[in-house]
């Protein structure tokens, strides 16, 4: 099956429909790892959106904040801004929908979590201690994960021991005989220097992975998150993609 990979929509509606288009005939169903709200303008449309196709959605730390499962303490001022003025607007559909998906699951070879395999909702693996630490912490030959905004795949090579790959876009990467963390990055919030909203195809018959980066019209996104009156700092970062 050929698998649409995406993670850290953050209620960007215009960079979900851009990936979207881009990746367009090119899968089957989307694999959704995280964060479809939180930070943007578009929290009820990008839920509904997702919803129009066939999926697997899991549940990431914004998504719980909003939902009143998780403290907002543990967020920064212009965060705890934006998880409330999306609590105030989620619609009740689509605020139980958000509510039952989990934080992690398998699917066949592979796991798919938020953050990581040993903490679903919250933990980063960016450290590469913290990659090497997680391989224990699933059983899968493959595990997908979001949270970071940050593309990568880290290849376990002994025990204690991996490789770590930044993203080569429209390269084809063969996964088989290779257990895997992979990342493809956040669609609305890239924080790796370069705005563009990135996802990914996976083929789960052949085994395939493959990174992609696409443009869209970021100031459209900061003209509605102005709109509606989120705080400036996460206008400004999405240009920079930071």
């Amino acid at each position: 099956m050929r698998i649409l990979v995406i993670s850290d929509i953050h209620a960007n509606l215009l960079a979900f429909k851009t990936v979207l288009d881009a990746a367009e005939g090119k899968w089957d169903k989307i694999w959704f790892l995280g964060d479809l709200i939180g930070y943007g303008p578009n929290p009820n449309e990008c839920v509904q959106l997702l919803r129009e196709y066939d999926h697997i959605c899991l549940s990431g730390n914004h998504d719980w904040a909003a939902l009143g499962k998780l403290d907002i303490n543990e967020f920064n001022e212009e965060a705890q801004t934006a998880v409330l003025w999306t609590r105030n607007r989620l619609t009740a559909e689509n605020f139980a929908f958000l509510d039952e998906q989990p934080a992690m699951r398998e699917v066949g070879d592979f796991t798919l979590a938020h953050g990581s395999p040993r903490h679903p909702v919250w933990e980063y693996i960016i450290e590469y201690e913290t990659a090497v630490e997680n391989f224990a912490h699933f059983d899968t030959p493959y595990c997908l994960v979001g949270h970071t905004h940050f593309p990568v795949l880290i290849a376990e090579k002994e025990a204690n021991e991996a490789l770590v790959y930044n993203p080569t876009y429209a390269e084809t990467i063969y996964l088989e005989d290779t257990r895997a963390i992979i990342n493809p990055g956040s669609v609305g919030q890239p924080r790796d220097s370069d705005p563009r909203a990135a996802y990914a195809l996976l083929d789960t018959d052949e085994l395939t992975w493959e990174f992609y980066r696409v443009s869209y019209p970021i100031e459209v996104t900061q003209w509605q998150m102005r709109e509606a009156g989120l705080p400036e700092p996460l206008v400004v970062r999405l240009a920079y993609g930071w």
